[in-house]
């Protein structure tokens, strides 16, 4: 899913207030230690970001992993060189994911399999993936969603397209275990001697977790927050009047206010950052330049979904891509579904089912 993000703003140090203090990056199914028994690897996965990062915690009973990859025959790789490196000293017993977006969730069936291994993850994001998963069996892209696609202004030919598209998710994930343990906000894991705390935040995905280690000052940011990209926010076919970039903005306020600002951040993508209240800040101020512009061009006039690509992602979104094209579709509707609930749009839809936005 984040292979859109590159599409956004890149930020710079000076620009987002970040500083990344770990010259060492690990390749791809190698080890570096972050913190005492806190190691980082990166799993390989395909698309511009080219890798996820995850994070394996020693424990006196074996180790605990945050985060899997996407399914993948080169995750699948990475992750038998790792298991290869801590056999012998700890096995994998507990695998802990911070969301269901294929790059995080993908291998952690894979690992279960291959592992006796506790999994753990929330209870909106297991049964989201849940539901995706049987999605990917159905034999046809449902009507609603194509009205959806029509409605943002999509093409005969984009509609097409994203045939081809839909029901990749199960694809890119191994099957997902049948059980799992539930992560809830404000909930406490002892791992190496350290408490971790979850702290919940949702607008990217329905209820991602974040874990945070007071003693340690360390903060596992899963795609909260990422060091020179945004997350993608998007609005999906599943729930098209849902306002998620609400979410969003909420949950950074409040990860800002939960979370000191001298942790050293661990985010799914990219290096490892201090800084994080700067990085907050310069998100939320991005995100309000981006309705400013949408407010600017829906007053000259009426403008559909696909009409905002290149005034918020400055530059052309082509259809060819379904994915990308579909993320840009989410996104933009996002913002607009945002300015909708505020009332600060107005949206009619014409004789052909096209949803189109304008300031009054």
């Amino acid at each position: 899913m984040e292979q859109f993000e590159e599409a956004k703003l890149i930020f710079s140090d000076d620009h987002g207030g970040i500083t990344h203090p770990l010259e060492c990056v690990p390749g791809d199914g190698e080890l570096v230690e972050v913190a005492p028994d806190v190691f980082w690897s990166r799993i390989p996965m395909p698309g511009k970001l080219d890798h996820i990062n995850v994070w394996l915690l020693k424990d006196k009973d074996g180790m605990s992993v945050v985060d899997t990859g996407m399914y993948t025959p080169e995750a699948e790789s990475a992750w038998t060189s790792l298991i290869g490196q801590v056999s012998g000293h700890s096995d994998i017993h507990r695998v802990f994911v911070t969301h269901m977006h294929p790059d995080h969730v993908g291998m952690a069936g894979w690992l279960v399999v291959t592992q006796p291994t506790q999994f753990w993850m929330t209870r909106m994001e297991y049964m989201t993936c849940r539901i995706l998963e049987a999605q990917a069996q159905d034999d046809r892209v449902p009507n609603d969603f194509t009205s959806f696609h029509r409605g943002a202004g999509w093409s005969e030919s984009a509609v097409l397209n994203y045939s081809s598209h839909y029901g990749s998710f199960g694809r890119r994930v191994f099957r997902l275990p049948r059980a799992y343990n539930r992560l809830e906000h404000g909930q406490h894991h002892v791992i190496g001697g350290h408490s971790w705390r979850v702290v919940i935040g949702s607008g990217h995905s329905p209820e991602h977790a974040c874990f945070y280690c007071e003693k340690l000052k360390l903060l596992i940011s899963g795609d909260q927050v990422l060091p020179r990209i945004s997350s993608n926010v998007s609005v999906t076919p599943m729930e098209p009047f849902a306002d998620p970039m609400s979410d969003w903005l909420e949950s950074l306020r409040r990860l800002r206010a939960e979370i000191p600002n001298d942790v050293l951040v661990l985010p799914a993508h990219q290096e490892c950052f201090m800084g994080l209240h700067n990085r907050i800040e310069a998100l939320i101020a991005e995100q309000e330049r981006s309705f400013e512009l949408l407010r600017q061009s829906l007053r000259e006039s009426p403008k559909r979904v696909v009409d905002l690509f290149e005034l918020l992602f400055t530059r052309p979104i082509s259809e060819d891509d379904p994915m990308i094209f579909s993320l840009a579709t989410g996104e933009a509707q996002a913002c607009l579904n945002y300015l909708w609930k505020s009332r600060e749009v107005v949206r009619f839809v014409d004789s052909k089912g096209v949803c189109w936005y304008r300031v009054e």
